[in-house]
């Protein structure tokens, strides 16, 4: 059985457990209060550091979930989305409307991807 390396772990949850060639991420939020554009690409920077501290990147992500305070914000989170994720290794992905942990954060995404 391989061994399970934690990130950044707290007394809560890790920002990322390894096991057996697969990163799992936690939920990352950007700056509470920001805007749509501004958390989504501090959360997708977030994702990129983490990847990269597992030795990953984003052509390797294999499934992201992503919730969002309110649909009216689909547009504004794709179009930093779009940007992002490399053309030709887009993971399968799930998009929904949830309350996050407080009516600040307005996304939050969520990545598994391969080491």
């Amino acid at each position: 059985m391989s061994d399970i390396k934690r990130i950044e772990t707290g007394p809560r949850m890790s920002q990322a457990v390894v096991h057996g060639g697969v990163v799992y991420l936690a939920g990352q939020v950007g700056a509470a209060g920001a805007s749509v554009t501004q958390q989504t690409q501090e959360i997708l920077a977030n994702v990129d550091r983490l990847l990269a501290e597992v030795g990953s990147d984003k052509t390797k992500i294999l499934q992201t979930t992503i919730w969002m305070s309110s649909m009216d914000d689909f547009a504004e989170m794709n179009a930093v989305w779009d940007a992002w994720v490399p053309q030709g290794h887009t993971p399968a992905r799930a998009a929904g409307e949830s309350k996050l942990a407080t009516p600040d954060y307005k996304v939050e995404i969520l990545c598994i991807a391969a080491v």
